[in-house]
């Protein structure tokens, strides 16, 4: 993922972060079935999947963490 889409994330609110995180787990899942069953050809495409999901994850402990220092509820 680019820095820029990696800043896109940041701007997200922990929700949506969330409902990105669903449909990624989701995704890597559909591409893990598929490579079980022999359809899935770019091999590539979960590697890329994982580090989406762990980037997203990473972004929401980082909103997490920022929400207990300054307080916000």
């Amino acid at each position: 993922m680019p820095n820029t889409e990696l800043t896109e994330l940041r701007g997200f609110t922990v929700a949506e972060l969330q409902q990105k995180a669903r449909d990624a787990k989701a995704e890597l899942f559909n591409l893990r079935f598929a490579l079980r069953t022999g359809h899935l050809t770019d091999f590539s495409k979960i590697r890329a999947m994982r580090r989406t999901y762990a980037q997203i994850q990473t972004v929401i402990s980082e909103k997490r963490i920022a929400e207990e220092r300054n307080g916000a509820a």
